[in-house]
């Protein structure tokens, strides 16, 4: 699988943040489907860095895996600042790194409403010790344009996540 050149370099990037810092991280992504941990993991050395990744697709993925409250769900939709944060929180829970991001989003064509619509995308990067930072996007483009605007985000929120963590 070849990736896009920005997200190989962005990963990069991240990667050596991490290493610098010395932090480990851990993913839970949904409309990216794991490219973010594709992205870290087409570099070499990057297990190092890399601790483990959830795929949380489902709404019972959200749950079950990174313990995403249902109530959350049900009461703010899973493409949320509520979720994306607790699916941040939870991958810390369910891993031994040091940070973590999370990426829930509608990448399309379809599963828009007018409330929100297809490339709306919640991002948040937590990290032990410090308050959670979430972003919200609405991208433009199609499904793999707003997945690749996705990923390239949720680096860069880790980055200002970490560069931003004072010990």
């Amino acid at each position: 699988m070849s990736l896009p050149g920005q997200l190989t370099g962005k990963a990069g990037e991240l990667l050596e943040i991490c290493l610098l810092h010395g932090v480990t991280l851990a993913t839970a992504e949904s409309c990216t489907g794991g490219l973010v941990a594709a992205a870290l993991t087409a570099i070499p050395g990057s297990s190092r860095v890399v601790e483990r990744g959830f795929v949380t697709y489902s709404n019972q993925a959200k749950h079950g895996m990174v313990g995403v409250p249902e109530a959350l769900i049900e009461n703010h939709g899973a493409v949320s600042a509520e979720v994306a944060r607790s699916m941040a929180e939870g991958a810390l829970i369910h891993s031994n790194a040091d940070i973590s991001l999370s990426i829930t989003g509608i990448a399309g064509p379809d599963g828009g409403t007018p409330a929100k619509p297809v490339g709306t995308v919640h991002i948040a990067a937590a990290q032990r010790g410090a308050v959670t930072l979430h972003r919200a996007f609405r991208f433009e483009g199609d499904r793999d344009s707003v997945r690749e605007q996705s990923a390239l985000a949720a680096m860069e929120l880790a980055i200002e996540r970490i560069c931003s963590f004072r010990r």
